[in-house]
């Protein structure tokens, strides 16, 4: 199966056949995809709620994580709400994250070698994200990956966050290149439910904590459990 197609366990009929080589521009999610990052966010999504008056069960703030906070806001609060108190609190939030979760975020495996196998065979990388500009330049400095990536996009480059299509389309434009040379890495249905409105494909990794079934639903070609697996893939094809 390592060919081109992987099985997931609830069945090779939900798969699509995967082959790296026609792609020339890889678009990499950061959190959960290559940074163990997810919780922390619902973890001071949660509080920033709770500072708020507002209370959220967990399993309803974790199948949100993935949006921008344009996105996530509207989830949970009223129109009245998020004018009353949204900006304040989506800073609030920001805040919390960026000086107590941030310094604690740990990389997932293999991120800085797999980058390093992209680019010797050609590929360019461009780093595409919900989250703030100032947290991505901290994980580019954390994965040692600067050299290795030709850009990113964040939620400041766009007006619309995941699942829009707004950010990997700006990703792609940037990178100079067409939608079928272009690959999309990522973690949760909102990766792919904006890569398939931005017409790009898409493969998964579930270290990020969603199960294949739910990325492979969503639109994922292919599932990996994280950046050093999906490495190892693509050193067998050698």
């Amino acid at each position: 199966m390592r060919v081109g197609m992987r099985a997931a366990p609830f069945g090779i009929s939900q798969m699509i056949a995967f082959w790296p080589d026609r792609y020339r521009v890889w678009l990499f999610d950061l959190d959960g995809t290559l940074v163990d990052s997810n919780q922390a966010h619902v973890d001071s999504w949660d509080r920033a709620f709770r500072h708020f008056g507002k209370e959220f069960s967990r399993e309803k703030l974790e199948a949100n994580v993935g949006k921008g906070s344009d996105k996530y806001l509207p989830s949970f609060l009223t129109d009245d709400e998020i004018k009353e108190f949204g900006e304040e609190l989506d800073q609030y939030r920001s805040d919390l994250f960026r000086k107590e979760y941030l310094p604690e975020i740990k990389p997932f495996p293999g991120v800085r070698e797999l980058f390093h196998f992209l680019t010797e065979s050609g590929r360019k990388i461009m780093l595409v994200t919900s989250g703030k500009e100032a947290e991505t330049k901290h994980y580019l400095k954390l994965l040692q990956i600067e050299t290795l990536v030709s850009g990113y996009t964040t939620a400041d480059d766009a007006e619309r966050s995941k699942p829009a299509p707004d950010i990997f389309e700006q990703a792609r434009e940037k990178a100079g290149a067409s939608r079928v040379e272009t690959l999309v890495i990522g973690d949760t249905r909102f990766d792919f439910e904006a890569a398939a409105r931005a017409h790009l494909d898409g493969i998964g990794f579930h270290c990020g904590g969603k199960s294949e079934k739910e990325l492979c639903l969503a639109g994922a070609r292919n599932v990996f459990r994280d950046p050093n697996d999906l490495l190892t893939f693509l050193k067998s094809r050698r």
